[in-house]
């Protein structure tokens, strides 16, 4: 564990943050000064006047998002402003650069209100490809991206909501078949009912686990009919049921998803689960219920957090990354639900195969092999771009939402595979199955 000391020298020393802006083209000489500014610089505007798609070829536009919040509910922390929000952005931007080579501007906006917020992001279509909305709290950030995806023609994403759904979804995938049950059958518990939960909970429809076999549970115990002063969102899940409290919902449970505070489940309460059950445990920094203990006490489980240090991290970096670079490269006007189906199925695949040694060695483990305890790929696994990416791109070509489709898919794979090489990073084997 890093401590606090570590923590604030690391943002603090030398160059104070984490990014910052570096030039693609020399300017060393006074016609490179020329060229990057003016008179130069005249010609790109021109053509780029003439039809605002030239934006894509003369400026960043083509690899550039915008990872926007206003602040309101940042990781554990909640409502702490814009500027307190700035490190997690900047943080945001170093894992877009680092996992897909897309560049990122932060943009920190003093708006609470979801009209002032939607009319700032709305404004900054020109400068970026896709916008990654970050830490915004619930219900507003509902409303804000689905007003934007109505009115801009670049990929907008809500990273707290569809990134956490994508990847749980594909663990669910996997953990449900290593298990023995189906889909179709099993009762799933949420613990919170915030932006992430009910993103999930979604996506686990759009698999085939019907609204009845779902109960979600936020402060007040459990979503059911008739409930007061429930919003449309998680209004939407209300459930009939005598069931009131979390413990009572749990009880009976196959698959407990747990998207809410440290310790708020007890093993007693899992105990009461079905036999081979699913606990994804996601609270961060510390989960739901403690790791070990909820091991030691069940033998039988599978067990998902989103830390680190355990097996199976559910970690959003598995997608956004691959997904803004694959609706980048095929200049997507959106990121639509099939876009993101195909993105959680390229995950679940991947961890079926053979993992290559040095992704094991990343992690300091001998073998890492599917099971139990392997149910979704490694962040620093490289091969989730070249899986995920394609499986996006692929999925916006056949929706119609791709301004400019691929030639082929394998010879976009293959330029993903030379850009990794090119920034030194460890393949493996990367065939893909897209």
């Amino acid at each position: 564990m890093i401590t606090r000391e570590e923590a604030l020298r690391y943002h603090s020393e030398g160059r104070r943050g984490k990014i910052t802006v570096s030039s693609t083209k020399p300017c060393k000489t006074q016609k490179d000064l020329a060229l990057a500014y003016t008179p130069g610089v005249a010609e790109p505007c021109r053509e780029i006047e003439k039809d605002k798609e030239n934006a894509y070829i003369y400026t960043t536009k083509s690899n550039l998002v915008a990872v926007i919040t206003n602040g309101t509910a940042v990781l554990g922390l909640g409502d702490i402003g814009p500027d307190a929000a700035k490190p997690v952005m900047e943080g945001k931007g170093i894992l877009f650069k680092t996992f897909a080579d897309i560049d990122v501007f932060d943009i920190e906006v003093d708006a609470k209100a979801p009209e002032d917020f939607i009319k700032v992001v709305k404004s900054l279509e020109p400068t970026f490809g896709g916008i990654n909305i970050e830490d915004v709290k619930a219900p507003d950030c509902f409303v804000i991206e689905e007003r934007l995806i109505e009115s801009m023609s670049i990929p907008v994403f809500h990273d707290d909501q569809h990134g956490t759904a994508i990847i749980t979804t594909a663990a669910l995938m996997n953990a449900v078949e290593i298990q023995g049950k189906n889909l179709k059958n099993i009762e799933v518990v949420f613990s919170g009912a915030g932006a992430a939960a009910i993103a999930c909970a979604k996506m686990f429809m759009e698999l085939g686990v019907h609204r009845d076999q779902i109960t979600l549970c936020d402060r007040q115990g459990v979503v059911y009919e008739g409930r007061p002063n429930l919003e449309p969102y998680r209004g939407f899940f209300a459930k009939r049921t005598k069931k009131r409290t979390l413990a009572e919902a749990i009880d009976g449970a196959d698959v407990f998803v747990g998207l809410s505070g440290k310790g708020l489940v007890t093993t007693e309460m899992l105990k009461k689960m079905k036999a081979k059950g699913v606990i994804f445990a996601m609270a961060n920094p510390d989960p739901e219920v403690d790791y070990l203990e909820a091991k030691a006490a069940l033998k039988d489980v599978i067990i998902a957090t989103g830390r680190s240090d355990y097996p199976n991290q559910v970690n959003n970096v598995l997608g956004f990354p691959s997904i803004f670079r694959g609706a980048l490269d095929v200049r997507a006007t959106r990121i639509n639900e099939a876009m993101k189906m195909a993105a959680t199925k390229a995950l679940a695949k991947l961890a079926r195969e053979v993992v290559p040694e040095a992704v094991c060695q990343a992690y300091n483990v001998k073998k890492l092999e599917f099971g139990p305890e392997y149910i979704i790929p490694k962040p620093f696994d490289s091969r989730v771009l070249l899986w995920e990416a394609p499986a996006v791109a692929q999925a916006a070509v056949e929706t119609g939402v791709a301004k400019q489709p691929y030639q082929s898919l394998e010879s976009y794979r293959q330029s993903l595979e030379k850009n990794l090489k090119a920034r030194s990073m460890p393949i493996g084997d990367s065939e893909a199955a897209v």
